[in-house]
């Protein structure tokens, strides 16, 4: 849509067309109304819209390039190429040649870093020196194929890890996780919900619980006429004793899923968009109903915000065996191009036992599905299915995340783990400055926001219902609710100030909420956009004021 509206029923139009479209396809319709808002009144565009950073980490950046120029170094060794052309990285004698580089490009950016990940990676997992280097400066060239196609060795034990302190509140269950690296936390969710209906785990027809507000694909994906899942949603409704959301669950929701018919539940934790932390109340019940009442209970978690809340524990933490995690380093690194994430599956899961079980008929199909890859299919585990689901199965041999990628996030994964060590740096000016947002979001607003310990803060959900109530009163709320649409928010934020931001109810929030993302706009942005919310709903008020029948 290219044309200005400004007609109350062109607006009308354009809401009832919007109805039902993802948020993430609005946010594009609305980028379009506030570029033209631009042409017409010189206007600045902020789109909160979505959640790309706007920050880059630094350091594990730069031991990424330096590594690069180590890696150029190796492949020139060979003196059997013309000029122009070079081998490959050599394994034999790499670490000497690497601790040599190192010393002699001390004082180059990223070089101490890469040095402490080469001491982690070799005294506490007692790497091999030249199987490791080897394996660094092969990703730096991009110069092999992906093997093991999962996941590379030395990747796998950094993001680990990783994974034990930032998911597991550095406390990690007994046992190992395997990952699959995968080209973001996009693409693990289509491979995960690929995976169970491929092997029978989730049919279609099936019923599964979603916690909602929830990222919107979660939504979406059931919905279709593959899955066609029959969707139970579990609302974080709870609200305070004067009546402000708290963005947690009730335990009478939450019981519901003792319900063996339920085969799976999918969790965005912390959420999105609240940016709440799952209550350790709500995860110990939950984990009493699967240990109570439903054993067979499949979790699909998606932590990706769950570094923005210290000391977060996942429900792989606490349900290892039941559950699959999807992690991504898009945001707290500032690394959405990179598209790095990973799947985790506990070695000991429900998802290799449920395929276990299956009557003959439906293991026979299997067979038959994943007989190319290797004779005993039926010891053939869940996340290598992943992986081959990946590719098609057929494609098996060409699967598995690009080598710059996987050493770029060893690096993301081992600078946090050093960083952490010493002090928590980044972590602490990355909460300082989005705290400094949210603040300056809120505090604009004229609304009060109360501190909370689970807030994550990486996007703020405001219900402008909630406010209408205590700003002017249930008899304005319903005023409102009687004659405008709930999309009627975003979109005059978009044709009337050039801010773009997601309508609540796309994630199954509430109807009235929108979505703003701390983490792509400047701190004084945040200002005006708090400004311009607070701007709309007086106006609203005053609409509603002269509406009323005047009293003599």
């Amino acid at each position: 849509m290219n044309r200005l509206l400004t007609e109350r029923s062109s607006v009308e139009n354009f809401e009832k067309e919007m109805e039902k479209i993802s948020p993430f396809e609005l946010k594009d319709r609305l980028i379009e109304l506030a570029d033209e808002r631009i042409r017409k009144m010189m206007h600045i565009l902020l789109n909160a819209g979505r959640g790309n950073p706007n920050w880059v980490a630094t350091e594990p950046r730069e031991a990424f390039f330096l590594m690069g120029r180590f890696a150029i170094e190796e492949c020139r060794q060979s003196s059997e190429y013309a000029p122009g052309i070079a081998g490959i990285p050599q394994k034999e004698g790499a670490a000497i040649r690497f601790e040599e580089f190192l010393e002699s490009n001390a004082k180059e950016p990223g070089a101490e870093l890469l040095s402490k990940c080469y001491t982690y990676m070799t005294q506490e997992h007692d790497a091999d020196a030249d199987a490791l280097v080897h394996e660094w400066a092969e990703c730096a060239m991009g110069c092999q194929y992906p093997v093991p196609d999962r996941i590379l060795k030395h990747c796998e034990i950094a993001v680990r890890d990783y994974i034990g302190e930032e998911l597991c509140g550095g406390r990690p269950p007994q046992g190992d996780f395997d990952l699959f690296a995968t080209e973001g936390g996009t693409a693990a969710m289509c491979y995960i919900f690929d995976t169970l209906q491929q092997n029978h785990l989730l049919r279609r027809g099936d019923r599964i619980a979603l916690m909602t507000p929830i990222f919107t694909p979660y939504i979406e994906i059931p919905k279709l006429n593959r899955y066609n899942f029959k969707v139970t949603e579990i609302p974080a409704d709870r609200m305070s004793s004067d009546g402000l959301h708290l963005w947690q669950y009730n335990e009478k929701e939450i019981n519901r899923l003792r319900d063996t018919s339920y085969k799976a539940l999918f969790v965005v934790n912390p959420g999105n968009p609240p940016s709440y932390m799952m209550a350790p109340e709500t995860i110990m019940q939950i984990v009493d109903i699967v240990r109570r009442w439903n054993p067979n209970l499949m979790i699909i978690t998606d932590d990706v915000y769950a570094t923005y809340v210290p000391g977060f524990q996942s429900l792989m933490a606490q349900l290892p065996y039941n559950t699959v995690c999807v992690y991504s380093f898009s945001k707290y690194f500032g690394a959405t191009g990179w598209r790095l994430a990973v799947a985790a599956v506990h070695r000991n899961n429900i998802f290799d036992d449920l395929i276990k079980r299956l009557p003959r008929k439906r293991t026979g199909e299997l067979q038959r599905r994943y007989g190319t890859l290797r004779a005993d299919v039926e010891n053939m585990r869940f996340i290598d299915r992943m992986v081959a689901d990946s590719r098609q199965v057929a494609l098996n041999h060409t699967a598995g995340l690009s080598l710059p990628q996987q050493l770029q996030m060893t690096l993301f994964a081992l600078y946090s783990i050093i960083d952490k060590r010493e002090g928590d740096r980044y972590r602490t000016k990355m909460l300082s400055m989005i705290k400094q947002r949210l603040d300056a979001l809120w505090r604009s607003t004229g609304f009060t926001l109360p501190d909370d310990p689970l807030r994550a803060g990486y996007y703020s959900e405001i219900d402008m219902m909630v406010w209408a109530v205590r700003f002017y009163g249930e008899d304005f709320a319903e005023w409102l609710r009687l004659n405008y649409s709930p999309l009627d928010v975003v979109y005059r934020l978009a044709t009337e100030t050039s801010l773009v931001v997601l309508n609540g109810g796309g994630f199954d929030g509430p109807q009235w909420s929108i979505r703003v993302s701390l983490a792509n706009l400047h701190t004084d942005d945040y200002t005006k956009i708090g400004e311009h919310i607070r701007h709309i709903l007086d106006s609203y008020a005053e609409r509603w004021k002269n509406s009323l029948p005047i009293v003599e």
